[in-house]
């Protein structure tokens, strides 16, 4: 199969490393907005979470205190039956409450509360449905992170690519001196020329 060829200016020659030099880490790569906004936004998910679960906790607590009669007139039952009725406003009234009959000692009945059970199985939906969002927006960010973190990489490859060409075109234009230093030698030589001198040394004795 024909491999493409890459062109080169007229002549022939092939550009050296020196023109071809690594691109610049810019930032253009990093999506610097969507980040901040998937920051934020998770930011916001985590906190619904963090308040659908404190609303689970007093729904669950309020059902256990109505179901087993607590003495509404305690200080501890009376605040948490307060916070209860600010998250039961939206389902204040969908079900009838179950009087399940008297508790002995605090002559407070036992009531099964169907509302406060319904509202705890629909902010456990909404719970599971913010939970799941969050670990999209981590997956996301994580993806963002990773295609970031192979960039820097490949980056830092052509880096070391370029000035590793750059070194071997430095050795080979020294040794490519040489040589043409010792052609000229030889070739003086040859035709009975005494030879220059190399740089630093002293000239031969005479034939």
């Amino acid at each position: 199969m024909n491999q493409p060829t890459t062109p080169y200016p007229p002549g022939g020659q092939r550009p050296s490393a020196a023109t071809q030099a690594p691109p610049v880490d810019d930032g253009s790569h990093i999506h610097q907005q969507q980040r901040l906004v998937l920051l934020v936004v998770r930011g916001v998910t985590y906190l619904v979470y963090g308040v659908i679960v404190a609303v689970e906790i007093i729904l669950a607590v309020g059902f256990l205190l109505l179901l087993l009669g607590a003495n509404p007139s305690t200080s501890f039952v009376e605040w948490w039956y307060r916070n209860l009725d600010r998250v039961m406003e939206p389902f204040r009234g969908i079900f009838t409450p179950i009087e399940l009959g008297m508790t002995g000692g605090n002559d407070v009945p036992s009531i099964f509360e169907t509302s406060v059970l319904f509202a705890m199985i629909v902010y456990l939906i909404v719970g599971i449905i913010i939970s799941a969002a969050a670990t999209w927006l981590s997956s996301r960010l994580n993806r963002l992170d990773a295609d970031d973190r192979a960039y820097h990489e490949r980056l830092a490859y052509e880096r070391q690519a370029y000035l590793d060409r750059l070194s071997a075109e430095q050795v080979a234009a020294s040794n490519a001196a040489n040589l043409e230093a010792v052609a000229r030698g030889a070739s003086a030589g040859s035709t009975g020329q005494t030879p220059p001198p190399p740089p630093g040394g002293t000239p031969p004795p005479p034939a």
